[in-house]
Formats: C-alpha cells, structure tokens, sequence
C-alpha cells in the first residue's frame, strides 16, 4: 500500500515537469528563435515589430499541436512576414507597396552590399535551426502554462515598443488623411517662373535628408554650390525644407504632380495637373533623366503619363559616355551627369523643362564600386570618424554637386533655374545614423538665375 501511494503521489510531478519541458522548447521556437535576431538589433536601432511578435506568438500557440510541416510552414510564414515588414519599415514602405515593389528585385544587386548579405545568412541560419527544434514536442496544454505564453509574449512586445519609443515617426511613414501638403516645386517658387524665358532643372537626389541638430552636416549638404564664387555671382540662393511621406517614388509624386500619393495610379491614366504636362502646354521641351533602368518602378510608362515628352536612363547615360557604378543599384555614375544635361541645354532649341533622379546615394553605400566614396574624408574628417555611413553618402552629394557647379558657372551655361531636393530621409539602418537626420522633412536649395535671365531674352 505504501508503495502504491508513493507511485500515486509521483505521477502528477512527472507530467508538470514534461509540461514544462514542452513549454520550454515552445518559448525557445516561437519566442526566443522567431525574435532574435531582430530583439540583437534593438540597441542599433530598428523599425517598431511588437505586433509582429504577437502574431509570431498567436501562430505558435494556434499551431503547436499540429503536424511537423504545418508548424515549420508557419515558422517560415512568420519569419518572412517580419522580414519583409523589417525592410519595409526602414524604407518608410507599407506592406502593400514592398510586395508590389518585389516585382522589381531582378534588377538589383543586394549582393553588393555586407549588410544584405549578413541578413541573408542569419535569417537562412534560423530557418535552419528551426527545422530541428520544431521536431521538439511543444504541444503543452496546462492552461497556467497557456496564460504563461501569453504574458512571455506581451512582456517582449512591451520591451520592443518601449525601446522603440525615440525612434517614433522614423518609420512606416505614410501620408495621413488631411496631412498638409508641401513641395521644393511649389514652396521655392521654381513652378512659377515658367514663363518661357529660362530653362527649368529639377535634380531630386536621392536620400538627401535634413540634418537634425548638426551644423557641421547642414553646412555640408549644398557646401560645393553656396560656396562656389562663380556659381554666387550667376545665382540667388534660397533654401528650406518640404515634408516627405514614403519613398522615392512618392517624393517623386510630390514633386512633380503637387500632391501626395504614389506612381500606381499613374500606370494606367494621364495625369494634366502634373508639372512636366503643365509647362508642355506652355512650349516647354519636357526631358526625364533617371540614372537606373527604365523598368524599375515602370517610369517607362508613368513618366509618359505625366507629361514627359522624353525619357532617358541609365543604359543611355552610359552610352553617352558616363561610366558605370555599382553598389545595391548599379547604374550611371551620377557625378558625370550634369555635364549630359548642360549639353542638353546648350543644344536646346526651345524653353526645356529638364528632370533628374539621381541614383548612387541610396542605400547602403558601399566602398569600392567606382563610387570614389573610399577616401570621403576629402569631404568631412569629422564624419568619416564618428559616421562612416554618412560620410560616403555625403561624398556622393558633394560629387554631384561640385560637377554640377563646374557645369552652370561657366559663361555658357544657358539661363535656368536649378532646384534639388531630397526624396526622402537617408534610411539608415542603425539609430546612430538615423537620428542624425529630421524623420519629417527633406532639404531644398533653388538657385535663381540672376535678372539677367528677366529681360526677355529666350534661353539660349
């Protein structure tokens, strides 16, 4: 009798510690494995995720007591979904707009950049792992145990949120109902001087953000143009800053057409309202110049739509003699592309409305590749020591812009009027960088040709 009361006694102690052994091994799938390698990047900086760890959690309690390749499935399912929004959120793109952007991923080069390839291997590595614990029973059912899954989950999600919570408004930055529009286009008054006297060049670079709290950056940005004697005497200064919501093509939108919204409604219908159609009707030559493929994004199409009467990218760059870049985006070398539109210009035997979308600063930006961002100290020693990233996307504005003031201070440079900006904020992945940048507004700078250009004389 005493033997059989001690058996009796032992069995639930038995069952509570496999229970918690199923437990354990659940934690370490779908709490610890799904999260980890986004939880190493908290202190770098990431775009928000506690929903996502929420749903990793839901899937794995939903799931646990199926079959093998069903509970697998679902691990995959919820890692790439991450994943996905992960990038997504550090390019300020919603999930709707990066699945419809993937149709687009032949024609880059990821490869080109460390941090691309890093993310690659770790997430193959924990698809891997998984693969071995998933085999592991995890199909607990003490309903203690259940409520304890719970409370793991919603405590991680907090810790996201909480260590996330100075990076509001970096992310997912997409136009709000009723947001107050604003653009270089509009604001800087480079829109209305379209009056068939002048050429009108309009240069959006790409990730040119406005530095936040740094006047050793803001003093840099447009340095090659404001502090050129040459280009001081030819042209009056104006800056300031225009909101941004999205990415490039938005910025894009914003620009050209004065309203916030994105290129996809464009593949299908016209669009009069936009600047490039508007000043067409007023004799205007209308020239789009982008320094990547045609395909990427359809501008072969849309750009048509908005009143581009001509189209010219990368493949047509090179071939009129600018070199090729790499990196993430290989394509022309932006630094030699002011000299193909002063020649344009030049040879222009009408008022042109001339657009270009620079290419080489998006990131990342990576050494090597004839980018000549290697020795970016030329440009910030300061910089290259605490923000190498930085560094060699400044080195690439200041390229462009020390190419492009060669080019309009010389005496026969046509009248026009110049204005760049910024498409988005630079999108960098860590905190350090990040926040050395507004998450709210991109920079402008307009140069007006002096009066010379207003006493009636047709742009030569």
């Amino acid at each position: 009798m005493t033997t059989l009361t001690a058996n009796v006694n032992h069995a639930p102690a038995w069952r509570v510690d496999d229970e918690l052994k199923k437990f354990g091994n659940w934690l370490l799938i779908w709490v610890l494995l799904a999260n980890i390698g986004f939880v190493a990047m908290w202190f770098s900086g990431a775009p928000p995720r506690h929903m996502d760890i929420v749903y990793a959690g839901l899937i794995g309690l939903v799931v646990k007591r199926m079959p093998f390749i069903v509970r697998y499935l679902s691990f995959v399912g919820i890692l790439t979904f991450s994943s996905l929004k992960f990038v997504g959120g550090l390019f300020n793109l919603d999930m709707s707009s990066l699945l419809y952007s993937l149709q687009f991923f032949a024609e880059i080069k990821p490869a080109n950049s460390v941090d691309y390839i890093a993310g690659a291997i770790a997430i193959l590595f924990v698809m891997i792992l998984a693969w071995k614990l998933l085999r592991r029973d995890s199909n607990f059912a003490r309903p203690m145990l259940i409520v304890g899954a719970a409370i793991m989950v919603i405590s991680l999600a907090a810790v996201d949120m909480w260590m996330g919570q100075d990076m509001r408004g970096h992310y997912f930055r997409a136009a709000p109902e009723g947001a107050v529009f604003g653009s270089a286009t509009g604001d800087s008054g480079f829109a209305a001087r379209a009056n068939g006297k002048r050429h009108l060049v309009l240069i959006v670079v790409e990730a040119m953000g406005v530095p936040k709290d740094n006047p050793d950056m803001s003093k840099l940005l447009f340095a090659p143009l404001l502090d050129n004697p040459a280009v001081q005497s030819r042209y009056e200064f104006k800056r300031g800053t225009a909101p941004y919501y999205n990415s490039t093509t938005a910025g894009e939108i914003r620009e050209l057409c004065g309203r916030w919204g994105d290129y996809y409604e464009l593949l299908d219908r016209k669009d009069e309202k936009c600047l490039p159609a508007a000043l067409g009707r007023k004799g205007y030559d209308t020239l789009a110049m982008h320094s990547f493929t045609a395909s990427f994004f359809k501008r072969e199409k849309w750009y048509p739509n908005i009143g581009f009467a001509k189209r010219e990218f990368g493949p047509d760059m090179m071939k009129a003699g600018a070199e090729k870049c790499g990196g993430v985006f290989p394509g022309a070398c932006d630094r030699q592309i002011p000299k193909q539109i002063a020649a344009k210009l030049k040879a222009a035997k009408q008022p042109t409305f001339l657009y270009w979308l620079t290419l080489n600063s998006h990131l990342p930006v990576p050494s090597g590749l004839n980018l000549n961002v290697d020795n970016c100290e030329r440009v910030s020693v300061l910089l290259k020591t605490e923000f190498p990233q930085i560094c060699r996307q400044f080195a690439i504005y200041h390229d462009i812009q020390t190419a492009l003031a060669s080019e309009i201070a010389g005496a026969d440079f046509p009248d026009a009027d110049i204005l760049l900006v910024g498409d988005h904020m630079p999108p960098y992945f860590d905190r350090h960088h990040r926040t050395q940048f507004d998450p709210g507004h991109v920079p402008w700078l307009y140069l007006r040709r002096k009066d010379e250009a207003d006493k009636g004389v047709a742009p030569r």
